[in-house]
């Protein structure tokens, strides 16, 4: 990877890590479990930038929440989120991202796959999000899967619905700038100095 493509990801990366944070913004509250975008941005997080790079922008998020920069749900931050009842759908967005970015990369990016790998992500987010939600408030399991996933699944229907589209219009045109940046070959003056 040259410099330039490096910096086209990390800006990339940044983009990202903020509109995952502006997703928590966006949020109606129904309970212990907020309605929010942050997973729709997570998934195109996936889908755009690929395992490594969406797990990376993921991980700055989780990392900018964590030393209490008011980047989750509600404007909230800090370490004890990550123990309360949101904790584990928090650290589900890094599993959820890598397998999103993974099974994109590996398959011929159609929204078919692409909407396969949001269907397994979110699977992912659910059980990982209603494990720990169950195991921080002692709810019941059929408690449990009321408060923190069914009424959430016609919403991630539509959000996976809304990403494939999204992703479809912007890939190529990330894509066809990637691929600008990676086949420039530099002019005599970059190389001056090198």
């Amino acid at each position: 990877m040259n410099t330039k493509t490096h910096l086209h990801m990390t800006v990339l990366s940044a983009l990202f890590a903020a509109l995952i944070a502006v997703g928590a913004f966006i949020a109606i509250p129904i309970g212990p479990i907020p309605i929010v975008m942050q997973n729709f941005f997570v998934l195109l997080t996936g889908l755009l930038l690929g395992p490594k790079w969406g797990t990376l922008t993921c991980g700055v998020y989780l990392l900018a929440g964590a030393l209490g920069l008011p980047v989750f749900a509600g404007g909230t931050g800090g370490i004890g989120r990550f123990f309360g009842p949101t904790g584990g759908y928090l650290l589900a967005y890094l599993p959820a991202v890598f397998i999103t970015g993974l099974i994109s990369q590996l398959k011929k990016k159609t929204i078919w796959w692409d909407s396969l790998a949001m269907i397994l992500a979110s699977l992912v987010i659910y059980a990982l999000g209603t494990s720990w939600l169950k195991v921080s408030t002692g709810m019941s399991w059929p408690k449990t899967l009321a408060v923190g996933m069914y009424p959430f699944l016609l919403g991630d229907v539509l959000k996976i619905t809304a990403a494939a589209f999204v992703v479809k219009t912007i890939r190529p045109m990330i894509d066809s700038y990637s691929n600008t940046i990676q086949s420039h070959q530099p002019s005599k003056l970059e190389n001056i100095g090198q």
